[in-house]
């Protein structure tokens, strides 16, 4: 037996027999616990990693790279002071109807709401894209801070802006320097070379607001072509993924994002509203342009399409006067005669892709092509390349420039039910094309994938196919094209007539009481130019 103090100072017995019932008591309680133990570990085990695969290391560059850039909005030199190197992110001759280049910074990029209430719609500049990505990525899950075990790595390099002084200042195009866009970027990457090593940079990828046209000037070439730089071309990176708003015919680089729209939403109620009023807005005018309305010097689709416009006594086509930024301070200005429309005409301007595609796509109006460079042949990861009969029309531009194709002719042609159908087909896309508002609502990143959801999908199937064949000394299959489209990995999301859909037409009349008053209230606040409190 053994002997314990008691409380009193006085000692006990206690005989080993109690001690054993007591561990007899104890040994079920025990083992329940390890087998219970034993279950968690189980099922954690067996449950797969949701970010295998994802993994992104945003890497740490010096802020000349990115939020140094910022402090061009100024109109100055990068010190504050405006002078005659003035870099503006806008047209000057539009600076009286366009966004004030500082106020374009707000909100993360997206700009200045349109109303003080507004929680979805912003003057967005396109340009700063940038900024916008790399703030939504920093929300992103899945991210990890060694790079080592980062499947994809990110650079918040703000390529676009850092362009400005290269492509806007003449002194520096009459020297050449238009060449040295991105040296200094990278310089700083071959100091640090173990990240690089690793993958030869093919883990790499990037964000440039504007056209990889417009950064791929081969480095010898003289003399420079104003408006351009040579990024793309620059040796050190060319093994890296560069997003931008139009890829060039062979994008072995590069991969087409969505233009940034206006409209930003910041929960499912919202989207949901505004997709329920385009889906039900009347629609008494057959086809809009939207853009420069000038007359062009020689014959081309944009000339056609105004003369055949200005000859027409009926409200068949409408024009909506984008020139000079007039519509860059007022979404409102194209969306609202876009919600009316059946068809937006969408020819190609300075280069083939245009913002009023997406525009069109998120008011519910039926996108006209008059090329395939124009949407089809870019955006494989945001719209279905093979299903563009089920959601546009194609009238190629030689028809109606040289031939006797009318435009208006063709469209009315089609039958209201098709018409329809391919309403809802659009508005079905609308969410893929959108970016939404950083720090948006759960409810609303779990039900829909955005355009950045999107790219990074298709970033990372790019890189695992690169690496894979960098990992199986197959070298020849980088640069397949294979990954770039949605058709074989998203057909069956995209039975458009069998409510395969994310969004079907019943998700929009699924609303709780909440939902459904701030629903109606949308749509009173937003013919009166208001916006939905909360």
């Amino acid at each position: 037996m053994w002997m314990c103090p008691t409380p009193a100072g006085e000692q006990c017995v206690v005989h080993p027999q109690e001690i054993k019932n007591k561990m007899l008591l104890l040994n079920p309680l025990f083992l329940l616990f390890v087998l219970l133990l034993s279950a968690v570990a189980g099922a954690t085990a067996d449950e797969p990693d949701p970010c295998a695969g994802r993994r992104i290391h945003i890497r740490s560059l010096p802020r000349r790279f990115n939020a140094d850039l910022l402090r061009y909005c100024s109109g100055g030199d990068g010190d504050g002071d405006a002078d005659g190197d003035a870099f503006p992110l806008g047209d000057p001759s539009a600076a009286a109807t366009s966004v004030p280049p500082c106020a374009s910074l707000a909100n993360h990029g997206l700009g200045p709401r349109t109303h003080p209430r507004s929680r979805s719609w912003y003057r967005t500049h396109p340009r700063l894209l940038e900024v916008f990505f790399h703030r939504r990525i920093q929300e992103r899950g899945c991210l990890v801070d060694d790079p080592a075990h980062a499947d994809a790595v990110f650079l918040p390099y703000y390529a676009a802006l850092d362009a400005l002084p290269y492509v806007l200042r003449p002194s520096l195009l009459d020297q050449d320097e238009s060449a040295r866009h991105g040296v200094a970027l990278a310089d700083h990457l071959s100091s640090q070379e173990r990240v690089l090593s690793r993958r030869h940079g093919h883990d790499h990828f990037l964000v440039v607001a504007g056209s990889a046209w417009d950064h791929s000037q081969p480095l010898q070439d003289r003399p420079r072509l104003w408006g351009t730089t040579s990024l793309l071309r620059l040796p050190a990176l060319a093994n890296f993924t560069f997003l931008t708003f139009e890829s060039r015919t062979w994008a072995w680089q590069e991969h087409a994002l969505p233009h940034p729209t206006s409209f930003h939403p910041a929960s499912l109620a919202h989207l949901r509203a505004w997709l329920d009023r385009a889906r039900r807005s009347p629609r008494p005018t057959l086809m809009l342009f939207a853009g420069g309305v000038s007359r062009p010097s020689r014959p081309n689709i944009r000339g056609s399409i105004l003369a055949e416009c200005a000859n027409r006594t009926d409200a068949a086509c409408a024009l909506v006067d984008c020139s000079a930024g007039r519509c860059a301070r007022d979404p409102g200005r194209y969306m609202r005669p876009m919600l009316r429309a059946k068809f937006c005409l969408q020819p190609p301007g300075d280069t083939p892709t245009r913002r009023s595609t997406f525009d069109a796509i998120i008011a519910g109006c039926v996108p006209v092509f008059f090329e395939d460079l124009a949407a089809r042949a870019q955006y494989g990861w945001h719209l279905p390349p093979a299903r563009y009969h089920d959601f546009s029309v194609h009238i190629p531009k030689e028809a109606v420039v040289f031939g006797a194709v009318r435009i208006a002719d063709t469209l009315a042609a089609v039958p209201e039910e098709q018409v329809r159908r391919m309403r809802r087909r659009v508005l079905r896309l609308a969410p893929r094309v959108m970016y939404r508002r950083h720090g948006s609502a759960a409810d609303l990143r779990e039900a829909e994938k955005d355009a950045i959801d999107l790219a990074l999908d298709g970033v990372l199937r790019r890189i695992r196919r690169r690496t894979r064949a960098l990992e199986e000394g197959s070298p020849e299959r980088i640069y397949e094209q294979e990954d770039d489209t949605i058709d074989d990995d998203m057909h069956q999301e995209w039975q458009f007539e069998t409510g395969a859909s994310l969004l079907s037409e019943s998700d929009y009349y699924i609303l709780t009481p909440i939902s459904a008053l701030r629903t109606a209230l949308h749509y009173h606040c937003y013919e009166k130019n208001e916006a939905v409190v909360g």
